[in-house]
């Protein structure tokens, strides 16, 4: 085939524009992420299973935007003093779910990560995370740490500023917003079969660590072909133990990337921060659940650092702050965090 000049310009013009246009089209990357907002049927309502339905199929290294809801309903909220125009619409959206339990939290997901496989770890890197709402919530729980001497079932609505970053709990006392996703989490085994939203376990789950703030890396073990990642829980911020059985509860948006690694294994969910390694373990007794976060520091510095078993063991013990994450999820949580400053470049 013969082309002119002019219709070679023609050509080359029309290619350009296709690959500006596709570029511009691609989902995933970090300036144009996938977005998954909770609606009826793109949230899963108490549990992570390895039957679910996902609500995105994406690829490694593929960014999503993912937005969650407040674990709570309109009529309490509205209870409890939120005027009723400052109800979410994706809130009063997803009360038409049925499916329900036998966990109690809303759940935005899953996704499908393609090349996830049995064995694989996914890394789950939080990019960002912003507050939609300007209000969150405390309440004192059936199941909270004291529940057996503290009966007053108050709920405190709790403004938060976006601007200062800070939540006004009672006149003269502020608390810093340190945002964070209390739940995420794979599908578990496929012989746990429904498995509960609260209690945390090898799956991730309800970890509730304060500590997976926005830079930080959250990785988990893949039990089953595209892992079925969900995430809920919304925390504007939180005290170890979460004694009372919740945080400031809120809803949030979340960037997030989601990258898998071949070649590794991982029994419990571990994490990276800017300044620290965190192992974790969960149990229903506690003195069971710091042993796995204890055992599992040790192996990480045994399998990263190189460091003989006793070494690694002394070193926890010197440098490695052991921290009750929660005590009200049935499994209690804790996790062990070391400073990776210690280390030389």
């Amino acid at each position: 085939m013969v082309y002119s000049v002019k219709s070679k310009a023609v050509f080359i013009l029309f290619i350009c524009s296709f690959t500006i246009s596709s570029n511009a089209q691609r989902k995933g990357t970090v300036s144009n992420p996938f977005i998954l907002n909770p609606t009826d049927s793109t949230v899963v309502w108490g549990s992570y299973w390895s039957e679910m339905k996902p609500a995105l199929k994406i690829k490694s290294g593929d960014f999503v935007k993912i937005r969650t809801v407040l674990t709570s309903n309109p009529e309490r909220l509205i209870s409890a003093g939120v005027p009723a125009d400052q109800i979410e619409k994706e809130l009063i959206a997803v009360q038409s779910v049925k499916d329900r339990g036998p966990g109690g939290h809303v759940l935005t997901g899953p996704v499908y990560i393609e090349e996830a496989e049995p064995g694989d770890i996914l890394e789950v890197h939080i990019d960002s995370i912003y507050l939609p709402i300007a209000y969150g919530y405390n309440a004192i729980g059936i199941s909270g740490f004291l529940s057996d001497e503290i009966f007053d079932r108050k709920t405190k609505i709790i403004h938060l500023d976006k601007e200062k970053m800070t939540g006004d709990f009672a006149e003269g006392i502020t608390i810093p917003l340190r945002p964070f996703f209390g739940s995420m989490g794979v599908a578990p085994p496929k012989l746990a079969g429904r498995w509960n939203s609260a209690p945390p376990w090898v799956h991730g789950g309800n970890l509730d660590n304060k500590e997976l703030v926005a830079g930080s890396s959250l990785f988990l073990s893949v039990h089953i072909k595209g892992a079925l990642f969900e995430i809920g829980d919304g925390h504007a911020a939180q005290g170890n133990g979460e004694v009372d059985i919740t945080a400031i509860e809120t809803s949030l948006i979340g960037k997030l990337q989601f990258i898998v690694h071949k070649g590794k294994s991982l029994q419990w969910p571990r994490a990276e921060t800017a300044s620290h390694i965190i192992t974790m373990g969960c149990d229903r007794d506690l003195n069971a659940a710091t042993h796995i976060a204890v055992r599992e520091m040790i192996k990480y510095l045994m399998e990263e650092k190189k460091l003989s078993q006793a070494d690694a063991y002394m070193l926890c013990s010197v440098a490695v702050d052991v921290n009750i994450t929660q005590l009200v999820d049935g499994n209690v949580g804790v996790h062990a965090m070391l400073p990776k400053s210690i280390f030389g470049k």
